[in-house]
């Protein structure tokens, strides 16, 4: 059974820190092309809209997200924790989640590595660690480790989703729409494993299938702002711009709803509508 690999090099560092208010970005349609052929990382597999990321994905607004900051210093003191005693497995993951938390993932994945070299049957560092490869895009390791996350006489929906996610982010729809079932069986209506599956559909252009899976999450009482948002780009995908811009206000001021609505009406007009507009105009006379 493989668990884990060790590897030569040192540990670079990610950049970054807890998510703050999202910034407006220009908008392309190729990153619609890159949703809709492959996806793209921006959460832990697990979590809602961990597939495209939402409207933030194709540079959109969207709503912050209320989620507990870690200083620099917390994560010092834990770092001197971990290296002071590296063999135990509580300092181990708690080092982890606080680097993954400061967007430093890379050396997350190093410390939950060696952790899972010295524990490999650890279930539960077996699944962190398989969502942290996945955040940096290591997705076929990811789907090697997490399928020894848990086991079919006690499966973990959280695993089960996070194979899901992984499994689209390598193009297997079918068998991530599988693993996102099998979730549900056991987690009825749960509004992130719904919302990845309505992702999934998107993402093989399903989006009949899509929108009915988005909007029973939207309707769970565990859904949040994402989900919400992710509903809202299904729906402006399918050219329902006035019901997209609807979803967004719940969540966004009414200046970003009706800019994000006007970036997806002009994503997804057909080519040469514009110029075809364009030309239909009348001449100015002299």
């Amino acid at each position: 059974m493989t668990t884990a690999r060790s590897t030569a090099g040192g540990v670079s560092a990610v950049t970054g820190g807890p998510a703050g208010p999202t910034r407006r970005m220009p908008l392309a349609a190729a990153i619609l092309v890159g949703l809709l052929a492959a996806g793209c990382q921006s959460r832990s597999p697990e979590t809602t809209g961990s597939i495209g990321g939402g409207l933030s994905s194709l540079g959109l607004s969207a709503s912050p997200r209320a989620e507990r900051t870690i200083s620099r210093r917390e994560v010092e003191a834990l770092g001197e924790s971990y290296a002071s005693s590296p063999n135990d497995l509580g300092n181990a993951m708690r080092y982890a989640q606080a680097l993954r938390a400061v967007g430093q993932r890379t050396q997350a994945v190093a410390v939950l590595q060696q952790a899972a070299l010295r524990n490999p049957k650890n279930v539960a560092v077996l699944a962190a660690y398989g969502k942290t490869l996945a955040e940096v895009g290591r997705f076929e390791e990811a789907a090697e480790v997490l399928q020894n996350a848990h086991t079919p006489a006690q499966p973990d929906w959280r695993v089960l989703s996070a194979q899901g996610s992984v499994a689209d982010q390598l193009g297997d729809h079918a068998r991530a729409q599988a693993f996102y079932e099998a979730a549900l069986k056991i987690r009825p209506n749960e509004p992130a494993v719904l919302s990845n599956l309505g992702l999934s559909y998107a993402l093989s252009r399903q989006l009949d299938r899509a929108e009915t899976a988005l909007r029973l999450a939207a309707e769970q009482p565990g859904a949040d702002a994402r989900v919400r948002q992710n509903l809202a780009l299904v729906l402006g995908l399918k050219g329902r711009i006035p019901d997209a811009e609807a979803a967004m206000r719940r969540d966004l001021t009414p200046d970003e709803a009706a800019s994000n609505a006007q970036a997806l009406r002009t994503l997804v007009a057909p080519p040469g509508a514009k110029a075809a507009q364009v030309a239909r105009k009348p001449a100015t006379r002299g």
